[in-house]
């Protein structure tokens, strides 16, 4: 599901800042990290390694997470199987793989696949350390690592742990085995070792350690990285489930599922629950206050609502079950096209760097010079044009440091722009939104730079930009 057309959809501004990232030198990333993206900064890092094996195309900067959701499709059948029955947790992996939202951040060069493949690995050793006490240590140590590697992955993945905190106090009032022991024996165990509850806590040390800093730097950068987030609203919860299916009348489908199962399920619907809701719900609470809301950092909750929905479908006939995931993968079509056709969002705000790269590269002479406006905006305008154009691309004239020398993802122009574009015959200016009259949406000395001794020969429209060619 995640190949079909994985690289159709052109890359999109977060995916862009992906590949300016992790195509910087390993020092010019960490210098990155100190002033933004720090949270990010362990993904980019193991970006590098794959773009200098794979590639950057679209496809190849995506694989990484088509084979993340790959996995976490599969771990999800094999949770669904330990906590109720192979049918649950074969329907449970066959519905989280037709969900638009699988192949939405399974098509992504972000962490969020990764952080969900790292979200059910995690809840799957937490089972098997409270289920089989005899093989925990290596269990615990297991879980220690993978939840050291989903904080590196993404920061607010964290929040998945109040869901295991939930399960393990739940476990202490239940046998930790399938089949119930003898008080002697739970007797004996207690005394051979630490409780659950103990050893869950010790587990986190590691993660602690590792995250601590990536903390320290992601406080700092806060305000800088989500300042265009909206406090969080309850019409902002009720939209979640659309959101993270990607499609609302699937994600109404999975939601209803979901709490047929839990119904269905019972107390053994506790763990899969609370990883469902716990993070949600402190997600939720802390955007009311502070700029964190953003429905995709939840990505990772998706499989345990699969988990509880393939409980309500594996309590009918294994073909009514697999009819009602057909029914999901058909109700979610529509997204599924839209998906690839587009990563921006909303989809009618698709931003087509490539068509302008397109008209640049057929266009371009020697001596020509390409010009950017907004320079400093979240499009990354710069940055879509020259991954398209390659080493094709004109002269950036204005630029007086560029990402890397700033450690950032946005670059410093210079403060004289006409003494910048002296001698330059032609200019392209690629401008932000629709404009009939391009120089004049550029505001300040950079415009006049470009009003006075240009005069505008051709302009091209292309979905979220204008392009047009400038001529002494």
């Amino acid at each position: 599901m995640t190949l079909i057309g994985i690289g159709r959809a052109q890359p999109w501004r977060d995916e862009l800042a992906t590949w300016s990232a992790a195509t910087r030198p390993t020092g010019d990333l960490a210098r990155m990290a100190g002033n933004v993206d720090a949270v990010t900064a362990p993904y980019y890092l193991l970006m590098h390694g794959w773009i200098a094996l794979a590639g950057d195309s679209p496809a190849a900067l995506r694989l990484p997470s088509a084979l993340a959701m790959t996995g976490a499709a599969a771990l999800t059948t094999g949770l669904g199987e330990r906590l109720f029955g192979a049918r649950a947790g074969l329907l449970a992996g066959l519905l989280f793989a037709v969900l638009p939202g699988t192949s939405r951040y399974g098509q992504e060069a972000r962490p969020y696949a990764l952080a969900t493949l790292l979200a059910v690995l995690a809840t799957l050793l937490l089972v098997d350390a409270l289920r089989r006490p005899a093989q925990a240590r290596a269990r615990w140590a297991a879980y220690a690592g993978t939840v050291a590697a989903l904080g590196l992955t993404h920061l607010l993945a964290l929040t998945l742990l109040a869901g295991h905190g939930i399960a393990v106090l739940a476990a202490r009032e239940q046998p930790t085995t399938a089949a119930r022991e003898s008080r002697a024996t739970t007797a004996r165990r207690r005394r051979a070792g630490p409780g659950p509850v103990t050893c869950w806590l010790l587990a986190l040390l590691p993660a602690a350690a590792l995250v601590a800093p990536l903390v320290v730097l992601a406080r700092a950068q806060h305000s800088r990285q989500l300042d265009w987030v909206d406090p969080a609203r309850l019409a902002d919860l009720a939209a979640l489930p659309g959101a993270l299916a990607q499609s609302g009348v699937v994600g109404g489908l999975l939601v209803g599922s979901a709490a047929l199962g839990a119904a269905r399920a019972g107390r053994r619907a506790v763990l899969p629950g609370a990883c469902l809701l716990a993070p949600a719900l402190l997600l939720f609470a802390a955007g009311r206050y502070v700029p964190l809301w953003v429905p995709r950092y939840l990505a990772l909750t998706v499989p345990f609502g699969c988990l509880l929905a393939g409980v309500a479908l594996a309590g009918v006939r294994l073909r009514a079950g697999v009819a009602v995931v057909a029914l999901a993968g058909l109700l979610g079509l529509p997204d599924q096209a839209g998906i690839r056709r587009t990563h921006d969002w909303p989809r009618t705000a698709e931003v087509d760097y490539r068509g302008a790269a397109r008209i640049i590269g057929n266009g371009q002479r020697a001596g020509d010079a390409v010009v950017w406006s907004p320079r400093d905006g979240p499009l990354l305008l710069d940055v879509g044009t020259a991954y398209h154009l390659g080493s094709r691309r004109p002269r950036d004239v204005l630029v007086v440091r560029d990402q890397r020398r700033r450690a950032d993802l946005w670059a410093d122009e210079c403060g004289r722009p006409t003494g910048c574009l002296a001698g330059v015959p032609r200019v392209w200016l690629v401008v932000a939104g629709r404009h009939d009259d391009p120089p004049a949406a550029v505001p300040g000395a950079k415009g006049a730079a470009l009003r006075d001794p240009y005069t505008v020969r051709q302009v091209w429209h292309r979905p979220g930009l204008t392009v047009a060619l400038l001529s002494r």
